[in-house]
């Protein structure tokens, strides 16, 4: 605001205390909410309020400022690393911006929960980013279909089932809501599984694939059993072979014998799409980047971010972003999916399209806050 005397220098406004409370009067406001520092203003707020005609009486009151651990709540610092590229803008998913928290995968449910449960205070505190999670983490739990996505893929190839057949099976959307139905999936001879399911030579009590290791079940189709595996010229793991049992359909030996390894999760080679799927982290590796004797761009977590590409993910998300493109992405939550075994995870609001999938992690499956 220019002032009479110094103009545009400075940043000091002399008539804010005599114009703020006018203003919120006219502008209709009950109840004027501010921080703590506000709080030796209020007998000039009332003054002013009491001594001039004005249509309204607002009240003013003061509440400490939220903290929360592993980020900075200051606009200074968090439009520093706006303007400095640290992040890439307002709306990065690291940034505890309403636009970033939307755009990472946060519901407007989640966030009115957090609210609700931490209350307001007078004084300062600092509430844990994981508790923030564990609200998402509640009702994502609830809402979110469940798919199969495989982030670091490794041909599995069943030597038994037949070359050229293909099969559909169905599998559940949400197992704690049966309402939300099943959704297809097809199984063939080559699939696509997680590189980390499978060690060529097995630490203690590893369940997953390794050669003459134990039954695993795939998601929703059969029980298979690992014979062997293909290397390239550098020793790296290439593909797994593995048999499957004919009679298992849907994951239960007719037997009825006990399967003793994990329950993996997959997609079929001939029908997967290709996704890039950015998985992020805390932007400060330091719990208090906001500490007056710090440097908080010195307490940057340099791995907040990793990108993967190449992920594959089953077929029918090219619709689901096909169907987000035609609405108004800008400003909205997108598509919340669990991507089983891995976690929440979410369309990006920007740069997916159904040509070019775009997945952001919104937060982990396990939950290490405690309520």
């Amino acid at each position: 605001m220019r002032q009479q005397r110094q103009g545009g220098k400075g940043g000091i406004d002399p008539l804010f205390g005599f114009r703020h409370p006018q203003q919120d009067a006219l502008e209709g406001i009950t109840h004027s909410l501010c921080s703590l520092e506000f709080e030796a203003h209020r007998p000039l707020y009332n003054w002013v309020i009491e001594h001039c005609e004005l249509p309204a009486h607002p009240r003013q009151i003061e509440f400490a400022r939220l903290g929360i651990d592993h980020t900075v709540m200051s606009k200074r610092k968090l439009r520093a690393l706006v303007e400095e590229g640290r992040v890439s803008g307002w709306d990065d998913p690291r940034m505890p911006t309403l636009c970033g928290l939307r755009r990472r995968g946060y519901t407007a449910a989640s966030i009115r929960n957090f609210c609700e449960r931490i209350g307001v205070a007078k004084s300062p505190n600092v509430v844990e980013f994981g508790f923030l999670e564990h609200c998402l983490r509640e009702d994502l739990n609830a809402t979110a279909e469940r798919t199969m996505a495989v982030l670091r893929p490794i041909k599995l190839t069943i030597t038994n089932y037949p070359e050229g057949r293909s099969e559909v099976f169905q599998v559940e959307n949400n197992p704690t809501d049966p309402t939300q139905g099943t959704h297809e999936i097809t199984f063939s001879r080559h699939l696509w599984m997680e590189a980390d399911d499978f060690l060529e030579q097995p630490i203690p009590k590893y369940k997953r694939l390794f050669p003459g290791g134990p039954e695993c079940r795939l998601k929703g189709a059969y029980l298979i059993k690992c014979v062997g595996y293909e290397t390239d010229e550098n020793g790296n793991v290439t593909e797994i072979a593995a048999e499957y049992d004919p009679d298992s359909r849907g994951g239960d030996p007719a037997d009825g014998r006990k399967v003793k390894g994990a329950t993996l999760h997959w997609v079929d080679a001939a029908t997967a799409i290709d996704a890039e799927v950015r998985v992020y982290s805390e932007l400060f590796s330091d719990p208090a980047p906001d500490g007056a004797d710090k440097d908080f761009l010195a307490c940057m977590n340099p791995d907040s971010l990793e990108t993967l590409t190449g992920c594959k993910v089953e077929a029918r998300m090219r619709d689901v972003a096909a169907e987000y493109d035609k609405t108004e992405k800008q400003g909205k939550t997108a598509p919340s999916f669990q991507f089983m075994r891995l976690g929440y995870f979410c369309l990006d609001n920007k740069d997916c399209s159904a040509d070019h999938l775009v997945f952001n992690r919104s937060v982990t499956l396990k939950d290490s806050f405690k309520v």
